[in-house]
């Protein structure tokens, strides 16, 4: 079976089991530690990525791996809880499987999440960053094999990956709200190992201010389909190779989990406000 169709019988399951319902206009991808952000959603309703037919599971405890519907303000909100990553095993497609079905779904406005290792020394753990721009360290591409026409064009432009209206809105929301949050470059990585003192320098000379495993994979995916994007990373500990501490998944979950507050504000402020691409 083609890509494409897999992900369209995907669709046509979650659609006959929640009703046809009207399209859902934005898309939310909730990663690490993150999960409990989407309790603001009200009227919510979920079904396990293991019960959709297709749908790739993580096997990371920390991601739920769940299909959310729920509601912000009036408007209709698709949430990933969770998402399958690389280092299980999986191709960049593979990896991005629930992007394209978000697509489908008609998401159109994609907010991606992420917990991450703060390069820039004068990130202060806890806090979080608004993606600015992303370094695909991963050698590999969403879009590699067979294009989709109906999805989008073979070459698309990268040039603005990460909405500039969206950023000065999450900015200024922030800011009045009293939400610390930083604005910067973003690396991903394969995974699932940490980063070396060596590697984190060689990163942060490339010029990120963050590192982890997801994310700018999934923008590639999104920005080929239309959507505007909006991410925020949490950031989870300090990267700094001439000083670095040792650190654990559980630490990294740990931290996240405790900023979930701030990010959930902020969502539940922004989402209901969002102006929806042409």
């Amino acid at each position: 079976m083609l890509f494409q169709d897999q992900v369209r019988r995907t669709v046509a399951f979650i659609q006959e089991k929640w009703g046809n319902a009207q399209p859902a206009p934005i898309g939310i991808v909730l990663g690490t530690g993150l999960g409990s952000t989407a309790d603001f959603l009200q009227e919510c309703e979920e079904v396990e990525y293991s019960k959709l037919p297709g749908f790739p599971c993580s096997s990371v405890q920390s991601h739920a791996s769940k299909l959310l519907r729920g509601l912000a303000g009036n408007r209709t909100i698709l949430a990933l809880s969770g998402r399958p990553h690389l280092y299980e095993g999986l191709s960049a497609r593979e990896a991005c499987f629930g992007i394209r079905v978000l697509g489908e779904l008609g998401v159109r406005t994609l907010v991606l999440t992420n917990a991450a290792g703060a390069l820039n020394p004068r990130y202060e753990t806890g806090s979080l960053m608004l993606l600015s721009d992303h370094i695909n360290l991963t050698g590999q591409s969403p879009l590699t094999g067979q294009n989709n026409e109906d999805w989008g064009d073979r070459f698309p432009d990268m040039s603005r990956t990460y909405s500039a209206k969206l950023r000065e809105l999450a900015l200024e929301l922030a800011l009045k709200m009293g939400i610390r949050m930083e604005h910067g470059v973003y690396a991903q990585v394969c995974g699932p190992q940490l980063e070396t003192p060596a590697e984190t320098r060689m990163i942060r000379m490339l010029g990120a201010d963050a590192v982890g495993m997801s994310t700018a994979l999934e923008a590639i995916c999104a920005r080929h389909m239309g959507m505007d994007v909006l991410a925020f990373s949490c950031l989870t500990n300090k990267n700094l190779p001439d000083c670095m501490a040792e650190t654990t998944h559980a630490e990294v979950v740990d931290v996240a989990s405790k900023a979930t507050g701030n990010l959930a504000r902020l969502l539940t402020a922004i989402l209901p406000i969002m102006e929806q691409p042409a």
